[in-house]
């Protein structure tokens, strides 16, 4: 088991410096086809988003690419609604979970397809402070609630609404995961989450550790890849999370 998870870490691992994801919404899907428990799955999701999230965005900031200002309004928001949602996580049964994660996917999938590039001379859209803070707060609690970085939710949103590339989309996505997965990591220590499961930290740590070294790769094949393929990229990761969820919830 620990030998598929370190390959399952090094693949999750590119998959989040690559798209900006915190992992999760590939990384849950494929413990449940391994024979995880969903909530189980959720708290390794954590712990792998936490440090791959860190790295992640360290690396985009060395480069350049990541612009801290707005994005640590949306961060706060995202560490509030985070501690919510860790709740709902112990509190909601494993089936309506999985169809909310269902749902997630789909939204993003279907807004992602939809977006267009803005008409020339159009930047990117901004709001405000208190904005930023509500749209993170509201996706920290759907995030950590399912057990993914929330990217899932804000790169749709960057991207359809406010203009940006999925590129960019991706850089400000990961760094909102920095948040929303330490508040989650932080609850779940606290409230005993892992203890009640009785969660082996070799599994947890053996997928994270792997993630380390996946994501240098990730975040090296975004930076001279082309936009265009980039969102095709996008999509296609989606697809395959979609299929992977529907097998789960409507096959077994």
């Amino acid at each position: 088991m620990v030998v598929a998870l370190v390959v399952v870490g090094l693949v999750v691992g590119a998959i989040s410096g690559f798209f900006g994801v915190g992992g999760g919404m590939i990384l849950v899907p494929t413990l449940l086809a391994l024979g995880i428990d969903i909530k189980s799955a959720i708290a390794i999701s954590v712990v792998q988003m936490v440090f791959s999230s860190i790295l992640g965005s360290y690396l985009n900031y060395k480069k350049g690419k990541l612009q801290v200002n707005e994005g640590i309004w949306v961060g706060v928001g995202g560490v509030l609604g985070g501690v919510i949602g860790a709740q709902f996580t112990d509190i909601l049964p494993e089936r309506v979970l999985e169809y909310l994660l269902l749902f997630l996917v789909t939204f993003a999938l279907i807004r992602v397809i939809t977006s267009k590039k803005p008409p020339q001379g159009q930047g990117k859209k901004s709001f405000s402070k208190l904005t930023l803070f509500f749209i993170g707060f509201f996706i920290g609690i759907i995030a950590i609630m399912l057990g993914v970085g929330g990217s899932i939710m804000l790169t749709p949103i960057l991207v359809g609404f406010l203009h940006f590339s999925t590129k960019e989309a991706a850089v400000a996505g990961l760094f909102f995961v920095v948040f929303s997965s330490i508040s989650g990591l932080f609850y779940k220590i606290f409230s005993g989450t892992f203890e009640n499961l009785n969660l082996d930290f070799t599994l947890a740590l053996s997928v994270a550790i792997a993630s380390l070294v996946g994501v240098v790769i990730g975040i090296k094949l975004k930076d001279i890849i082309k936009d265009t393929h980039h969102k095709h990229s996008l999509i296609v990761l989606y697809l395959i999370i979609l299929a992977l969820l529907i097998k789960k919830i409507f096959i077994g």
